[in-house]
């Protein structure tokens, strides 16, 4: 393997952007996988995540198979693994971080522009047969959408695996509300503490030399180099030109890709991935979705084949069918089990999917088939527990897949309110039924949010199960007057035996279950909490929140229920772990 450190491609700016190259010896020009992004190629994963490598390797002592995980960075790809499979890869440090000088601006126009030139340079080395691949983790999936847009002439095909796309509705504000507590954690722990001319970065260590850079900026000239992300979603409640630049036109997103999302990150990633694939103009693209840690899948042996299996076909011209695999490829969950049936689907939502509303009784605490017979209601403090109602128990084994709605009839006793809304289910003997999280070691089923003066609807966007909002004016409540609300759910997957129940938790702040001796906080969407002090004013949000129900506020959830069919409609088959 031939390892180039430190190459610098030029932008048309006159800036270069560095980055590392691995790639086969030999005459023979290979195809290239390519990352681009703000956490630096100098810094191995092993060190700077030792937590997640932990992780990770007390679960799967045998990961990566093959290679001796020497030149791992965080959410890429293993040079030693894909090197021997015939690719060149590449790890660039975006403007302004790690090795890279420049302006740091996340997720911009600029850093796209900057991706997409990265893009052609590769494309056009020697060594290169002229096809470019993306695949990435996270912030390395969530810039493959933006610069698929820009359609670089060399850019063959990728694989977003977790990845967020709508700035607003998926990253930054969920329902309208700021998503401040993974900013304020996120951006400086990993971000900014290898910003360029930052001298307390990690060493690289296969050079030596600092990550950052050899530049050695103040704490104050590294401030004015950057554009500060959180003060810019704080500022902007109302989605704007800003969101809109850092967001994908679907329109223009014409690439081959494969979509993996994760049934569990709620506050981040999987609203993306399904939002791709049903909304990409793309004729060539893929649904997987996956259970399990942030990082884990990825990196195991059905996720190494499935992108192998993907980037073969499209970047080597391998002839191995992967145009005759499913379009949509899940694993479906079962309480208290991990074993996960590959099932092989064709669309998304399922065309099978039987849309049933489960009412909500506020008098009784119940979520049922019918309507409430009488008219009922029920009041919480917006910053307490919140309420919870209980179906009864299921009558047959039910599955449910797909999008979810709730629509609400609200009023409070202030001029705004925000609604979190989480789906549990309980066995018959009273456990929660929880699942492994993208960063939550117990994640619930399914969750949702939405700020009631950003009730405004899209009519055009909007679909019963995936309500879109506009975001772009805000209707004040009158305080105690009741307003119709529908409230986005984002994707779920359970297969519940007869017996069990489901269960709806509504309150007015982060959902968070209670504690075992010795645990620490189970939230389901992890650090991705909604307590800033400036956009939740308690004087606003801290006030009362009434629950309306019955024939004239007929208040209920949308599930998605698949019915059974036979097991030679589900291919592929088998247990995945």
């Amino acid at each position: 393997m031939i390892v180039e450190r430190n190459v610098l491609i030029p932008v048309d700016d006159g800036l270069s952007l560095s980055a590392d190259v691995f790639r086969p010896e030999g005459p023979q020009p290979v195809p290239v996988i390519m990352t681009l992004g703000p956490y630096g190629k100098g810094v191995r994963y092993q060190d700077q995540y030792s937590a997640s490598w932990r992780w990770m390797t007390d679960r799967h002592p045998d990961l990566l198979e093959g290679s001796r995980r020497e030149f791992l960075t965080w959410e890429t790809v293993d040079p030693e693994i894909w090197v021997p499979w015939g690719y060149a890869v590449i790890r660039v440090d975006s403007r302004g971080a790690a090795s890279t000088p420049g302006r740091l601006d996340i997720l911009s126009p600029r850093e796209t522009r900057d991706y997409a030139q990265a893009i052609e340079w590769a494309g056009s080395q020697p060594w290169s047969n002229g096809k470019v691949g993306l695949n990435g983790i996270s912030y390395y999936a969530i810039n493959q959408w933006h610069v698929a847009a820009l359609a670089p002439r060399h850019l063959a095909a990728m694989i977003p695996w977790e990845g967020a796309a709508d700035i607003y509705r998926d990253f930054f504000r969920h329902g309208g509300i700021l998503s401040n507590r993974f900013l304020e954690t996120w951006y400086p722990r990993q971000i900014l503490s290898v910003q360029h001319g930052n001298a307390a970065a990690p060493l690289d260590p296969w050079t030596g030399l600092r990550s950052s850079g050899p530049d050695d900026l103040t704490e104050r000239e590294r401030a004015e180099a950057r554009v500060d992300t959180l003060a810019n979603a704080r500022a902007r409640e109302l989605e704007d030109e800003w969101y809109a630049a850092r967001s994908p036109d679907w329109s223009k997103v014409t690439v081959p890709f494969l979509s993996a999302a994760n049934w569990a990150g709620f506050g981040l990633h999987p609203r993306g991935n399904f939002e791709a694939f049903v909304n990409a103009a793309s004729t060539e693209k893929w649904l997987e979705v996956h259970p399990g840690r942030h990082e884990e899948w990825f990196y195991l042996p059905f996720g190494m084949e499935l992108q192998k299996r993907f980037l073969d076909h499209y970047l080597k011209g391998t002839p191995n069918g992967w145009q005759d695999a499913p379009r949509v490829l899940l694993h479906i969950r079962r309480p208290f089990s991990e074993a996960f049936e590959l099932r092989g689907e064709q669309e998304w939502p399922l065309a099978r999917t039987l849309w049933r509303r489960m009412f909500l009784d506020a008098s009784a605490g119940a979520l049922g088939r019918d309507e409430a017979k009488a008219a009922g209601s029920t009041t919480f403090e917006a910053l307490g527990a919140g309420i919870r109602l209980v179906s009864g128990e299921l009558p047959e084994t039910t599955e449910i897949t797909g999008p979810l709605a709730l629509k609400l009839f609200v009023s409070s006793s202030t001029i705004d309110a925000d609604l979190f809304v989480t789906l549990l289910a309980f066995a018959p003997d009273g456990r929660e039924v929880t699942f492994q999280g993208t960063v939550d070691a117990r994640t619930p089923l399914a969750q949702g949010w939405l700020r009631a003066s950003h009730r405004k609807l899209c009519p055009r966007r909007s679909l019963p199960y995936r309500p879109f909002h506009p975001h772009d004016e805000k209707w004040p409540l009158i305080p105690d007057e009741i307003y119709e609300l529908d409230i986005e759910i984002w994707p779920t997957c359970i297969v519940l035996p007869q017996g069990y129940r489901l269960a709806l938790d509504i309150r007015g702040m982060d959902f968070a279950r209670p504690l075992g001796a010795g645990e620490g906080p189970h939230r389901g969407s992890g650090p991705w909490l909604h307590d800033d002090p400036i956009d939740r004013n308690p004087l606003v949000f801290g006030g009362r929140t009434t629950i309306h129900t019955g024939a004239a506020y007929p208040s209920h959830l949308l599930l998605p229920v698949i019915p059974a069919q036979p097991a030679s409609a589900s291919r592929p088959q088998g247990d995945h772990r």
